[in-house]
């Protein structure tokens, strides 16, 4: 029975081996399968929480696994989308600028005081939902149905905004706690 206690786990490597086969169908444009393989994704990444959650099935590795396969998802298919020619490179290296910025201050917070508990914003979930909505609509304008361009325009500009946002928001906050941990050093 403790052997469960690592199928949250399991699920999210899964997950995570899947974003090679999604990047390739995404590349040689076989958008249903990819779709099919997207949802099975986001399916899998709702029941590893909920298994987690439900029965305590809690680890340091699946804490650290999760937002990962996330991360992992949302890069791979930007920059496929990015090569593509689907989004253009400013909001795809935006994003991972901003990803690099928040690991960056995570190290150096880590080095500075000490510990690191990554607790996401509501900022940076805000942003994270805004990227999925705007890969969501990308994949269904490219693949299933031509969106208006303002629609995707507009998409790119909210995610731009949040995401522009969400890292100034770690610099701050990450800034403003080691700034009060040294104090009282």
């Amino acid at each position: 029975m403790s052997a469960l206690k690592y199928l949250p786990n399991i699920i999210t490597i899964a997950r995570i081996i899947s974003v090679v086969p999604v990047a390739w169908l995404l590349w040689h444009e076989s958008y249903q399968a990819a779709l099919v393989l997207l949802i099975l994704a986001g399916l899998s990444d709702g029941l590893d929480g909920y298994l987690a959650r439900r029965y305590q099935w809690f680890t340091r590795l699946g804490a650290l696994l999760d937002p990962v396969a996330d991360k992992l998802f949302i890069v791979t298919i930007m920059l496929v989308f990015g090569f593509k020619g689907f989004l253009p490179w400013w909001i795809v290296l935006l994003i991972f600028g901003r990803d690099l910025l928040i690991i960056g201050g995570a190290v150096v917070y880590r080095w500075v005081t000490g510990a690191l508990e990554m607790k996401p914003l509501l900022i940076s979930k805000v942003n994270t939902a805004l990227q999925l909505v705007l890969l969501a609509a990308t994949l269904v304008h490219v693949g299933f149905y031509t969106l208006p361009q303002t629609v995707i325009d507009n998409l790119e500009w909210l995610v731009a905004a949040s995401t522009i946002l969400s890292g100034a928001a770690y610099v701050f906050f990450w800034s403003y706690y080691a700034w009060v941990n040294q104090k009282r050093s």
